[in-house]
């Protein structure tokens, strides 16, 4: 169902085994969790892949390992990964990139990617976006893809904003 998607600057892979390490990495970052109350350990860290892969296994799609299209490194992720989100199946939109990358425009230029991906996929599927509401970067990349604000409550452990397509 998905194969890699190749935009101007970056390619988005279906996540995989061989990520594990580079997605621990940067879900452990202490300055890529800045914005959330109780960051992941490498454990737990690890079993967010896990559940990421099994996702990828289930559905055919999810989130994805990015790379610059001239390198290997791994330097982001972004997708859409299947959520009940208060009852409504939605598709979870995610991204985060490494603190090295940021300020580029990668986050947006990814998410666009992945969401034009969806929309010939999956597009009677609703999409939301949440983060914490302090997050002024992530809530920015929210707002330049076309998110429109849709509610907000306390969520993953702060108060948080939930966007929606």
């Amino acid at each position: 169902m998905f194969t890699d998607i190749e935009t101007a600057r970056l390619i988005l892979r279906p996540l995989r085994e061989e990520h594990r390490q580079a997605m621990i990495d940067l879900h452990t970052d202490p300055r890529t969790n800045r914005f959330q109350p109780d960051p992941p350990d490498v454990a737990q860290a690890s079993e967010l892949v896990d559940t990421w892969l099994a996702h990828w296994a289930e559905h055919g799609f999810g989130y994805c390992a990015v790379t610059d299209r001239g390198a290997t490194e791994v330097i982001g992720l972004t997708g859409i990964r299947v959520r009940d989100f208060h009852g409504e199946k939605v598709l979870n939109l995610g991204y985060r990139f490494r603190p090295e990358v940021w300020g580029n425009g990668y986050a947006i230029e990814a998410a666009q990617a992945i969401l034009g991906w969806r929309g010939r996929k999956l597009p009677s599927v609703p999409v939301l976006a949440s983060m914490n509401v302090a997050n002024k970067p992530s809530i920015g990349v929210a707002e330049r893809i076309g998110f429109q604000e849709y509610t907000e409550e306390f969520y993953d452990g702060a108060p948080s904003r939930h966007y929606r397509l």
